[in-house]
């Protein structure tokens, strides 16, 4: 099969939607099938390339009108050259042009929705096939008006990414314990106010407690302002993005995702892999990815007081923490990534069933 991936960029920056495209796109090579990727560039360009993935690389010069005109001529070039059998988009607009181009090309679409909450994840249903990366997101999708016989579950999984090495070639970080640790985007949808204000509250009672706070977003000053005025700033740390978080989850306790909006959270199964005990939102994917609350704890979003209160029960009870750190590891052969690759090309094939 000859498989075309569209998607912003490639570069290592901890983006969900990069990794999981860029997963796809080397073990489908893997398995034999010729793929290529289309976006604007990357660190994973290399690693596309040892995979044998042909990249196209679109640059996004001008106005908005501008480049998709000029992406629609990029497109047109790449399909008449590549002449894929399935494109699959990882963008809401890659959608509409190759829908656009469609009617000159013998392709398939396929669509991942990614980021369920945006607004314009609407025209993902503009693809022959809809992959939503939960049940929450899947269910969301067709209450937004895309039709329930073109949606597929395909539950996120990034365990044997084909990205990193194991995890024991990683030396875990010094950190000081008990290590609280999350790993996000910088932005107020991931509740990194809510975490801080739960770490303020907790403190006084755990003194050797520590926060961590790995990765970087437009947000980031205005949570270390907020770090800054709390008593206990200076055992709050802000390590910036990290492009092998590995070494902090090999020494954090606790792994936090306080998100307030969360297709599915990868992150989730990379700490539950290195059997951090887990709290977390109970929003969107994440009781998936936690196996409805087996795995770790589950907290209601925006609500740091309840947030405050799951890390308090698990730091002043080692039994309670060793268990739940127990919890995190089982049951995680659903979460590699082989099978998240294994489904998507069942959905190919069933658009094209003799390939």
């Amino acid at each position: 099969m000859k498989i075309l991936h569209i998607v912003g960029h490639i570069r290592e920056a901890g983006n969900g939607f990069v990794n999981a495209a860029v997963d796809l796109a080397c073990l489908q090579a893997k398995y034999g099938h010729e793929v290529s990727v289309i976006s604007s560039g990357g660190e994973y360009e290399e690693l596309l390339e040892t995979y044998g993935v042909k990249h196209f690389l679109r640059k996004e010069k001008g106005g908005k009108l501008l480049r998709h005109f000029n992406a629609l001529k990029l497109y047109w070039h790449i399909f008449n050259q590549f002449q894929p059998d399935i494109v699959h988009a990882h963008i809401p607009r890659e959608v509409i042009l190759s829908r656009i181009l469609q009617f000159k090309f013998q392709y398939a679409i396929v669509s991942t929705v990614h980021n369920e909450f945006q607004w314009r994840a609407i025209f993902t249903g503009l693809a022959d096939r809809v992959i939503a990366v939960s049940q929450a997101v899947g269910q969301s999708m067709i209450r937004r008006g895309i039709p329930a016989e073109k949606v597929r579950i395909i539950l996120n999984g990034t365990l044997d990414s084909p990205r990193k090495r194991s995890i024991e070639d990683y030396p875990p970080k010094k950190l000081h314990q008990p290590a609280i640790l999350t790993v996000a985007g910088m932005q107020q949808r991931k509740g990194i106010a809510d975490l801080i204000d739960a770490f303020k509250i907790i403190a006084p009672k755990f003194p050797q407690a520590h926060l961590y706070l790995v990765g970087d977003g437009p947000d980031r000053l205005q949570f270390e302002h907020q770090a800054q005025q709390t008593a206990v700033s200076d055992r709050i740390h802000f390590e910036g993005f990290q492009p092998q978080p590995e070494q902090y989850y090999a020494s954090a306790d606790i792994f936090v995702l306080a998100s307030h909006q969360e297709p599915f959270g990868l992150v989730l199964t990379e700490a539950r892999k290195a059997g951090c005990a887990i709290v977390a939102t109970d929003v969107d994917g994440i009781p998936e990815a936690l196996d409805r609350g087996q795995a770790g704890v589950l907290v209601p979003p925006k609500n740091s007081g309840a947030l405050a209160e799951a890390l308090k029960q698990l730091l002043q009870d080692p039994e309670r923490l060793n268990l739940y750190k127990q919890r995190s590891k089982k049951n995680l052969e659903w979460f590699k990534v082989d099978r998240v690759v294994e489904e998507t090309l069942k959905v190919y094939h069933e658009l094209y069933p003799s390939s």
